[in-house]
């Protein structure tokens, strides 16, 4: 926030720190513990969520990249939201590997001590919540309660998501995967797998892996990412090819390190 207000107005700016992604002053100052000094600019950034914001991104000079579990959220909740198919609380699970604690060092970030450890953070309190929330009422959705819970995963990189979810009807388990597909029809690096993604196929990529199971009204998503990539640089790259009229893919035909 000290940095953008002062670049050249040629420039064209992509922020992947969560200084831009809140619209609302009280709420930043609550979750990230600091005030906002910009926020006249702020008013000029785009969230970019790319399968979501597309269109918006393309003619867009600041973009604000969402963090990474906010993307897996999203990705995993947006084709229901966008369907006005959720009621009720929606309950997130979410882990991340050991890159994916800030940039600050710290013992419970150091992957020896982490690689033998499983707890919850920040329960509660985790500074994606309000800008999951953001988006969800920008795609189309109100969710009455949002139940946000973060843990550390004994992994180097990788998120994974479970995402329960009420609908408001009864979907079959053979409706829910054209949803899916329909919504994510131009969305190259959104793939949809049977039952359960595995955070080793999406690892060093920029895909995000989706799945679901569902009983009734009952429907669980799960979502996974590369924390690094996807979650992060990669879809700043995806935004910035975006904002230049390039492939939506160049630079970003990764290899996977799986198998």
């Amino acid at each position: 926030m000290e940095i953008a207000p002062q670049l050249p107005s040629h420039l064209k700016v992509i922020d992947l720190s969560g200084d831009f992604r809140l619209r609302n002053k009280d709420v930043f100052v609550e979750h990230y513990g600091r005030e906002h000094t910009a926020m006249d600019t702020q008013s000029d950034f785009v969230y970019g969520l790319t399968e979501t914001n597309r269109e918006v991104i393309k003619h867009a000079r600041f973009i604000a990249n969402p963090g990474c579990f906010a993307t897996a959220t999203l990705l995993g909740l947006a084709p229901l939201a966008a369907n006005d198919l959720i009621t009720g609380r929606v309950v997130v699970d979410a882990k991340t590997g050991s890159s994916g604690s800030g940039a600050k060092p710290a013992a419970n970030t150091h992957h020896p001590q982490r690689s033998n450890s499983f707890y919850a953070y920040k329960p509660f309190t985790h500074q994606h919540v309000p800008e999951i929330e953001q988006e969800l009422r920008n795609i189309g959705a109100w969710v009455s309660e949002l139940v946000f819970m973060t843990h550390s995963l004994p992994v180097s990189r990788g998120i994974f998501a479970s995402i329960y979810v009420e609908t408001k009807k009864e979907i079959a388990d053979g409706d829910i995967s054209p949803l899916f597909a329909d919504f994510y029809s131009d969305s190259f690096f959104v793939r949809l797998v049977k039952g359960s993604p595995d955070i080793n196929w999406v690892k060093t990529t920029n895909f995000c892996d989706v799945g679901f199971a569902v009983r009734g009204r009952q429907l669980v998503v799960f979502s996974a990412l590369d924390n690094l990539v996807k979650g992060a640089a990669g879809q700043a790259v995806q935004n910035m090819n975006l904002m230049f009229g390039l492939c939506e893919k160049t630079g970003l035909m990764l290899l996977g390190t799986n198998p």
